[in-house]
């Protein structure tokens, strides 16, 4: 498992696994260092089938992650910025690829590149410090960490297009109002481990091809959609889980998910 001084990975019970964004110092600023860390942490995730759920946290008390590091570009070339954009790239893939669910626990500023990590997460859990944004625009550039394409998805065009064109900063009752942000509580830490552990508890050969069939079936035609359903239905009905699951319910126990570790 990916545990670097910049990204941190801490294991909890029943396969909870808790992402650490690990570079206080800078507000956990994305450099070409932390994006290359967070690059292998996802690789290494995807490749565990011990994993249920992952949480994406911070280790600074007031910031997520305030975006790209621009301190580093600042003294960047053309040239080395078009060389750094392969990588950053792959680092805001990082969550959105994974194949179990996701959950970003905010709780402080998630701006830009940051705001962008969150969007990558299933699920948003805003703590009452949250302030989100994507203030590209405001800096001569545009949101490249997939900002464009899943604040659309998430809460439609023209309230995406207020918050990227205005470059506005919206905290966490807002998002939650935008549907930014899935659950505002005080804790959003504790209740992202709570929700992950609540995910962890079910089959993760059914959670996993649920995420599949949502996924894949999101920018297809409806009866393509419900091909894709079918397919992950045969893959998870004859599972292991499947006969568990039935079985444990029969017998009124709790499932010891086969999985897929």
């Amino acid at each position: 498992m990916i545990d670097t001084p910049l990204i941190r990975i801490d294991r909890h019970e029943s396969g909870v696994v808790e992402v650490v964004l690990d570079r206080p110092e800078a507000m956990n600023a994305v450099s070409t260092q932390m994006a290359t860390a967070l690059t292998a942490a996802g690789a290494s995730l995807a490749e565990d089938t011990s994993v249920r759920a992952v949480v994406l946290t911070s280790s600074h008390d007031k910031a997520f992650c305030v975006g790209a590091d621009l301190k580093e570009r600042n003294g960047f070339t053309d040239e080395q910025l078009r060389a750094q954009r392969p990588g950053n790239r792959l680092a805001y893939r990082a969550m959105l690829d994974l194949p179990v669910p996701t959950i970003a626990a905010v709780d402080g500023y998630a701006m830009g590149g940051g705001c962008e990590l969150a969007l990558a997460c299933d699920l948003i859990v805003a703590g009452p410090r949250a302030l989100f944004a994507l203030p590209e625009v405001s800096v001569g550039v545009i949101p490249g960490g997939g900002g464009t394409q899943l604040m659309t998805r998430r809460i439609g065009w023209s309230r995406a297009a207020d918050l990227i064109f205005t470059a506005r900063r919206i905290n966490a009752e807002e998002a939650l109002r935008l549907g930014l942000a899935d659950r505002f509580v005080d804790d959003a830490k504790g209740e992202a481990l709570a929700l992950a552990s609540t995910i962890a508890k079910h089959s993760p050969v059914g959670v996993r091809n649920a995420k599949a069939a949502m996924r894949g079936g999101l920018d297809v035609g409806l009866d393509e959609g419900l091909d894709l359903e079918d397919a992950r239905w045969h893959d998870t009905a004859f599972s292991p889980d499947r006969a568990e699951g039935v079985r444990a319910f029969a017998e009124k126990r709790t499932p010891e998910w086969p999985g897929l570790g």
